[in-house]
């Protein structure tokens, strides 16, 4: 090797990076004994910047361009360094590029339900997950807060604080949009930009700009959203309780018929009980009781048919078992809240005299 050929080696007068890579937010140019020559050739490329490092002390930042390396380009290295107007010596410094592009399809995501505040339930604790992007805005703040001196510094090196950051900003984002919990799923623009908004300042913090974010999904725990369902089918239930009871009577009718039909049970009290015709047809037995007893109330003679009424059928003759057994069914009925008190009480007087 010539001296002109180990004096060559040890300038450097081109200074650039084409970014091999995928994922890498900053590089460090390699300057290990090597010194830039004066009026060596800085290019800058699109989606990059580059920062001048002098002695630990962040310098000159510059952006997308190609710069020839002199005191006046370099104004605050020159004023680090002191040099005078007539400076033209080689130089040590070292050099940063910084990718600027966005960096997408970034995943954020619950591992564990997070407990939030809610209008509707008072606490949900509720699982989410979506995606983000973001880009390097200030190279010198990331480079002092993140980056540091490394050879190269990655995406997936920051993949856990950015995800972190996401997480911990979901109440707040819940509370800034207060949308329930119940209209979140029709809300998912409106909450991802709640978001965005809740999370931006601690990206800024790192000289992060938090460009984007998605939610792609929000659902409760399991066993929570079991009970979301009941309770939901409770309040499509209560919107229209007659038409609910007709279909549950309906149901519970051919079961009844195919009791009677094999000439099990007593009476149709025993029947519906025994097959577990359920809610509905219980109440139809409440109501017709509560008919009776109400005629009973009235003060009428038995014994006389009422103008225009129906003649009403003469009581069969029942025995103490099937009384007893009667007795049973209704008091079932009064235990769920069927019969009232009175009402039970009225037919249980009524029964007994039978037994006397």
């Amino acid at each position: 090797m010539g001296l002109m050929d180990f004096i060559k080696k040890q300038f450097i007068d081109i200074i650039q990076w084409t970014e091999d890579d995928n994922g890498v937010l900053a590089y460090r140019f390699p300057m290990q004994d090597f010194e830039i020559q004066y009026g060596a050739s800085l290019t800058v490329r699109e989606s990059q910047m580059a920062v001048f490092v002098n002695e630990g002390k962040v310098a000159d930042v510059f952006g997308p361009g190609m710069y020839k390396l002199t005191t006046q380009t370099l104004p605050v290295l020159t004023y680090l360094k002191n040099w005078d107007k007539l400076f033209e010596s080689p130089f040590k410094s070292d050099v940063y590029f910084f990718s600027t592009r966005q960096q997408v399809d970034q995943r954020w995501g619950t591992t564990q339900p997070v407990t939030i505040r809610d209008k509707d339930f008072g606490a949900v604790r509720l699982r989410a997950f979506g995606n983000y992007s973001y880009r390097v805005v200030d190279p010198k703040k990331f480079h002092t807060e993140i980056s540091g001196t490394r050879e190269r510094y990655t995406v997936t090196e920051l993949d856990g604080q950015l995800r972190g950051l996401m997480l911990q900003h979901i109440s707040d984002a819940v509370a800034q949009s207060g949308i329930p919990f119940l209209d979140l799923a029709a809300n998912q623009v409106e909450f991802a930009k709640a978001l965005q908004k809740a999370t931006q300042p601690s990206f800024d913090a790192l000289g992060l700009k938090l460009e984007m974010v998605t939610l792609q999904n929000v659902s409760l725990p399991e066993e929570l959203q079991k009970i979301l369902d009941q309770k939901i089918g409770m309040g499509m239930i209560g919107q229209n309780m007659g038409q609910f009871m007709q279909y549950q009577t309906a149901q519970a009718i051919p079961k009844l018929a195919e009791g009677v039909g094999s000439g099990g049970g007593s009476g149709i009290a025993g029947d519906a009980m025994g097959l577990g015709a359920g809610l509905a047809l219980g109440q139809t037995m409440a109501q017709q009781l509560q008919q009776g007893l109400a005629g009973a109330n009235q003060g009428v003679n038995p014994g006389a048919a009422q103008p225009g009424a129906p003649v009403q059928p003469q009581p069969v003759a029942q025995s103490a078992d099937e009384v007893l057994l009667l007795l049973e069914k209704l008091g079932d009925l009064k235990a769920k809240g069927i019969l009232t008190d009175e009402e039970f009480a009225a037919k249980k007087a009524e029964l007994l005299k039978k037994l006397s």
